[in-house]
């Protein structure tokens, strides 16, 4: 089940393992038609959707049933291949068309697949057009709608889609600054990214020393990319590299890599920025949209700058639509995911490094140095196994330890506990300044939860 009592949406779109429901050709041909007859509701009489994929094997398998579905609607099909999600969405509102599916199940193994959708202007389908597809696919609304002779729909390659988005990023990068002279380890995952991010980084000048760009269908996301980024880091420490980037499968986010090996997460990385576009002028109302997973630190530096910091769900979709409903232009997770709204819809890996590189450049400043603008708060992420799902504002046990917690800490501390988009477990994460005392309560609270949801 996905979340919010769905039936095949989760909350990153449809995922799941390939050729096992709800990740068949079926599946994806009832998808594929649905994303059509909505699109077709608008005025113009050719309607076209962009279809695009990571590096997986099933992804053959998984493009062509959504492309058969979107032209047993009568809508044309634009194929993209193995782009990057983000590029996805860069191709689908630059070449105007109604709709963009990317085939791809990000950071997972190369046997999952999943489809997520974007509309027109490049952002993610909200909630209620994703259960609207659902209604379609199984009530069998669409099953008389079927076109014929020439109002049936037809597929074309778009052979230049990724020159175009190379471009793209290479316009977010100011014109009169370079890498020359920058040593870059950049590790693509075998993904979506292998082709356009070393063509990016060395295009603007920099030595790039490449991990990951070898996808045989299979090796996706395995002992590399933003999963494992000590395999960059080491990479980094032996080749004296200035900076690594561990990308994912869809690239879709970064990790970095400092000058010394060290990982840098992405709430200093939004520190970082934030940062540097505050002092530029360039940051909406001075404020910042993090999830609730984010550390307390990024919230007391940016307090340190005189800037705000709101949270939302798990999920970059959420901080998307945060910054869209409220005008706000810059946002991320602790994870890597990092949305420039200026720039582009969605979280892109590649954007993302880019625009740190600036703030590098303009600064004269390593990684590492821009780093120390946050501190992190000591944190403990606990995962609790359970066999149900229900609100557990509702069992009043957890209720009870939740707020006895909460009394504990203060204003010196914060517990976030939630169930998993994706897996049967609730996380339970705390965070102060008291190490061993945080480390304590979030065991006391994954053992009540756990004998509370037996």
């Amino acid at each position: 089940m996905g979340n919010n009592g769905r039936k095949i949406f989760g909350t990153d779109g449809v995922r799941g393992v390939a050729n096992v429901y709800p990740m068949t050709t079926e599946i994806a041909m009832q998808i594929g038609r649905a994303a059509a007859f909505i699109v077709k509701k608008s005025r113009h009489a050719r309607h076209r959707i962009v279809v695009g994929k990571d590096t997986r094997l099933s992804g053959y398998m998984i493009e062509n049933a959504l492309a058969s579905g979107i032209c047993s609607m009568g809508v044309d099909v634009l194929l993209v291949g193995p782009l990057p999600t983000p590029g996805i969405a860069f191709i689908t509102s630059s070449m105007r068309a109604d709709a963009g599916v990317v085939v791809s199940a990000s950071h997972n193994m190369f046997q999952d697949n999943g489809i997520k959708i974007f509309s027109g202007d490049g952002f993610k389908l909200p909630d209620e057009t994703e259960a609207y597809i659902e209604d379609l696919i199984f009530s069998h609304g669409m099953e008389s709608l079927r076109p014929t002779a020439e109002d049936v729909g037809r597929a074309q390659r778009i052979d230049d889609a990724i020159g175009r988005y190379i471009v793209f990023l290479k316009n977010t990068f100011p014109r009169q600054m370079t890498l020359e002279g920058l040593r870059l380890v950049v590790d693509c995952a075998h993904g979506a990214a292998y082709r356009c991010a070393p063509s990016v980084f060395e295009e603007l000048g920099a030595k790039v020393h490449l991990i990951g760009v070898e996808p045989n269908g299979h090796n996706i996301n395995k002992d590399c990319g933003s999963l494992h980024p000590e395999v960059a880091a080491e990479a980094v420490v032996r080749t004296s590299a200035d900076m690594g980037l561990a990308l994912d499968g869809d690239a879709d986010r970064v990790i970095f890599i400092d000058h010394q090996g060290q990982i840098v997460d992405g709430d200093r990385i939004m520190a970082i920025c934030a940062k540097d576009l505050h002092g530029r002028g360039r940051l909406a109302q001075n404020t910042v949209v993090a999830t609730i997973m984010s550390n307390m630190g990024l919230e007391v530096a940016l307090k340190d700058m005189g800037l705000s910091l709101i949270r939302t769900a798990v999920g970059d979709r959420y901080v998307v639509e945060r910054m869209r409903q409220d005008g706000f232009n810059f946002g991320g997770e602790q994870s890597g995911h990092m949305i420039f709204l200026d720039h582009n819809t969605t979280g892109d890996g590649i954007l993302t490094a880019i625009q740190v590189l600036a703030v590098m450049q303009r600064e004269g400043r390593s990684l590492a140095e821009l780093a120390e603008a946050m501190e992190t708060f000591p944190q403990v992420l606990l995962n609790v196994k359970v066999n149900r799902r229900v609100d557990l504002d509702r069992v009043s046990e957890v209720e009870a330890q939740c707020r006895l917690v909460r009394d504990r800490l203060g204003d010196r501390g914060r517990l976030v506990v939630r169930f998993s988009g994706t897996e049967p477990v609730v996380r339970v994460m705390i965070e102060g300044d008291d190490g061993d005392l945080i480390n304590m309560l979030a065991h006391e609270t994954a053992e009540c939860i756990a004998k509370s949801l037996e």
